[in-house]
């Protein structure tokens, strides 16, 4: 059985140094106010996690611009200043709590369920294509999603620039990292995706081309940011509208990828798959495996890990190091501290999420039990 005290060591991601390689995954909740802004109710929830002794809270993914990026309603942004100053509210709340805080900034692209109505209506993409599946009805979703309008080259540079200075304003929120959301299905995500990326222009074709746009911002949000805080990048597989999708080229483009990442001076990267230790592209490794391999970077790692001996096995094995827990931490917000005390964890319940994923569902939920 492998010693779970490996998960109690501290860490580091890139400048920022960690008491623990135990993190909370970020997960939409969809509790912000109609224009974005952060709130008490999400001060006291993130610093359950704090409290409970995970020694990094990435929080839910925050959109960047007063334009197309929203992508749920009532998600929180950090779009401008007040959007900025309502976050303080949850970073000392982190902070006075015990552990570091990461801000986590997303497109949404063509995955657009709903934005504030001062804020343009309709989709973006890379191009014109419609999205699988179907929009989430925990996020107040329905039915198919429509066709993006394919954005075009001024649009791109815009979105490079709401990424960066929301970038600075996070900075400015005193958070201690920032996690550009390249994962899931999101904006950056159908860049880096074949059959949603179809551009002949230089973010377009080759693996190199589909994370040019990820790189870019990387690069000028260390720079903007004078490396006073890790800039990382989240990438997956599967999509919240595409279980299934792989990497058209497997290993070969973590191969051409990830070292690009590292020169553009990635602070870290967040492998999420649904089971993060599955081999892919019968490489002999996981996703996460792969990053350790091909980049230099550290790697978080995030997808069914929720034991403590899967947790660390992971770490142990190389493939990461730092384990982020989604479902399990919800369950058990003090997760770290029950496996210390050798205490049983409790079960995710989708009941939690139930008529929405949102904080008044969850508490309601609380409430029953």
């Amino acid at each position: 059985m492998t010693d779970t005290s490996i998960l109690f060591q501290s860490a580091t991601l890139g400048s920022l140094e960690l008491k623990n390689r135990l993190a909370v995954a970020p997960m939409t909740r969809v509790s912000a106010t109609d224009d974005g802004r952060a709130t008490q109710q999400m001060a006291d929830y993130y610093a359950k996690f704090a409290a409970g002794g995970f020694g990094l809270i990435i929080v839910e993914a925050s959109y960047i611009d007063e334009q197309y990026s929203q992508g749920y309603h009532f998600q929180p942004g950090l779009a401008n200043n007040a959007q900025r100053d309502a976050w303080k509210l949850v970073v000392d709340a982190v902070h006075a709590a015990g552990a570091k805080i990461c801000m986590q900034l997303v497109h949404a692209g063509a995955l657009n369920q709903g934005r504030n109505a001062n804020y343009p209506e309709g989709a973006i993409a890379p191009s014109a294509v419609a999205p699988k599946g179907e929009m989430l009805t925990f996020y107040r979703g329905e039915g198919t999603y429509p066709t993006p309008r394919e954005m075009t080259t001024d649009e791109l540079i815009a979105i490079k620039d709401a990424f960066v200075a929301a970038s600075v304003r996070a900075l400015e929120a005193g958070f201690d990292a920032v996690e550009i959301h390249g994962a899931n299905g999101y904006l950056l995500d159908q860049f880096w995706t074949a059959h949603t990326n179809q551009r002949t222009d230089e973010y377009g074709g080759s693996a190199r081309n589909r994370i040019r746009l990820d790189e870019e911002i990387v690069k000028a949000a260390v720079a903007a940011t004078q490396g006073k805080l890790p800039i990382g990048l989240r990438l997956s597989q599967s999509k919240v509208n595409d279980f299934e999708y792989q990497w058209v080229g497997g290993e070969q483009d973590a191969a051409d990828i990830f070292p690009v990442l590292d020169e553009a001076g990635v602070g870290f990267l967040h492998i999420t798959e649904h089971v993060a230790t599955d081999e892919v592209f019968g490489s002999g490794h996981s996703l996460a495996g792969l990053a350790k391999k091909h980049a230099k970077a550290p790697v978080i790692v995030n997808g069914g890990l929720g034991t403590p001996e899967t947790a660390a096995s992971v770490i142990a094995a190389g493939d990461a190091d730092v384990v982020a827990q989604g479902k399990a931490a919800l369950a058990n917000p003090d997760w770290p501290a029950k496996v210390q005390a050798g205490e049983p964890l409790a079960d995710f319940d989708f009941g939690m999420f139930s008529p929405l994923a949102d904080l008044a569902s969850q508490a309601a939920w609380e409430a029953a039990q």
